[in-house]
């Protein structure tokens, strides 16, 4: 390999796309530097997907205990202790983020501490002053969570500190309509706090299907939480007695003890020293990559939220190994973004994987949707008047599967197995033929009619 340069390979970034990269580069044989300005792991393992989820099944018994009752099960004063959560959280993240860099200390890759920036073609600069120099450049700086422009928007938090609160606030207002937003409205709804949730427009989670935007809004409502559609921020203002006032459009002002921006999430480009190289970036501030993760300077490639095609750590995932295989293991890979199948971890969860009916029937034309919309088993017993619903859409003349919809309990899990199907083109006879395991949630997806 290159001996002019320090290094084969140099990755700005060790979150989970800059990980893979780093460490399949070096088992291709390339000599490889990662720098990270926080911790090795990035948004999904230190501050987002894996605590956010433990957070999720912590709330998750909030209902459990409650419907425990029905099951012949006496529970005497249940109490919720968030300062334990909070921490056996933190302490698995410590232990992931040991790990991450144990995998790459392992593969042979240096890692250095500190933030660094493009400051010549092949040359990067660290916080340190150090100079060093690479033949391959990837930068996969993820991304990082909208603030809205408002008087006062020093008085919110973001999800990154969401997981590090001291105390739970009783009243929290939380501003957007994506997954992070329903995540954390249903995560702090069951942990007791009274939730709103503020959102511009009066659609919630832009990309899934509607009916299961209409379901877990409904739910939502039924579960206490508040929705004010039409909203945007005026001012966030203290007040005497530690509570923040929010004033807003079409809406009267709230007073709330926490504000919780979920608006989501920018590419983190600036201050890399991205127009010194001429890289060039999108309307967002996104890199423009092409199939290959490629920037607009032929040695530099990107992968992951900083390119925002899907901001989902298993793609990123994908184009950090695809990278490393095509550049360093001389086999030219693509990633290809269609059909990736996502969850919504929310109370309860909802999935989805390929066409929505909207999309579909615009593709088509000719659709044929079948669902079923039923209560699973255990609420009917807990008494509990929560209804779940699958949808599965088809192409009318082939009968192939469009996508499939879900919106109930354990959605995500089913969800993966049946994006297999979707993803090899299936059909809906191929469903039909196959023997329902009973009794299961999933059984109502080979029993569509």
């Amino acid at each position: 390999m290159a001996d002019q340069y320090d290094y084969d390979l140099f990755t700005i970034g060790a979150g989970s796309g800059g990980v893979r990269a780093s460490r399949v580069a070096a088992a291709h044989g390339a000599k490889v530097a990662i720098a990270e300005e926080h911790r090795v792991g990035g948004t999904c393992v230190i501050r987002g997907c894996v605590p956010k989820k433990m957070l999720v099944y912590g709330a998750h018994f909030a209902e459990d205990l409650e419907d425990a009752k029905a099951f012949g099960w006496t529970i005497d004063n249940p109490r919720f202790d968030w300062a334990t959560l909070r921490d056996n959280v933190l302490r698995d993240v410590d232990r992931l983020n040991g790990l991450y860099t144990e995998t790459l200390e392992n593969h042979g890759v240096e890692i250095i501490n500190e933030r660094a920036e493009l400051t010549g073609p092949h040359e990067i600069t660290l916080a340190s002053g150090r100079k060093v120099t690479a033949k391959h450049i990837l930068v996969a700086t993820g991304a990082r969570p909208h603030i809205p422009a408002c008087p006062g928007n020093e008085l919110g938090i973001t999800s990154n500190e969401a997981f590090h609160l001291d105390a739970l606030p009783p009243r929290i207002l939380i501003a957007g309509g994506g997954y992070i937003a329903n995540e954390f409205a249903g995560i702090f709804n069951e942990f007791g706090s009274q939730v709103t949730i503020i959102n511009r427009s009066d659609k919630l989670l832009r990309g899934y299907d509607e009916a299961l935007r209409d379901r877990l809004l409904q739910i939502s409502v039924m579960k206490g939480i508040d929705f004010r559609f039409h909203a945007e921020f005026r001012g966030i203002e203290q007040t005497d007695d530690g509570g923040l006032k929010v004033s807003m459009t079409n809406h009267d002002d709230l007073v709330v003890d926490g504000v919780l921006f979920a608006t989501g999430r920018v590419p983190n480009t600036e201050g890399l020293g991205l127009d010194k190289a001429g890289v060039k970036l999108g309307a967002k501030g996104e890199i423009v990559v092409d199939e290959f993760s490629k920037t607009s300077v032929d040695h530099i490639y990107a992968v992951g939220d900083v390119t925002n095609r899907v901001q989902l750590t298993p793609v990123a995932i994908r184009e950090g190994q695809a990278f490393a295989d095509t550049v360093f293991g001389g086999k030219p890979t693509k990633v290809d973004h269609s059909c990736i199948p996502a969850a919504v971890f929310s109370h309860p969860p909802l999935a989805g994987v390929g066409l929505t009916e909207d999309e579909a029937r615009n593709k088509y034309g000719s659709v044929r949707v079948y669902q079923s919309d039923f209560r699973p088993m255990k609420n009917v017993l807990a008494g509990r008047n929560e209804r779940a619903l699958y949808k599965m859409i088809c192409d009318e003349d082939s009968g192939r599967i469009l996508g499939i919809h879900m919106i109930g309990p354990e959605a995500a899990e089913i969800m993966q197995a049946a994006a297999v199907a979707v993803k090899a083109g299936l059909t809906k006879a191929d469903f039909d033929a196959t023997v329902a395991i009973h009794p299961t949630m999933a059984e109502e997806l080979v029993l569509l009619r």
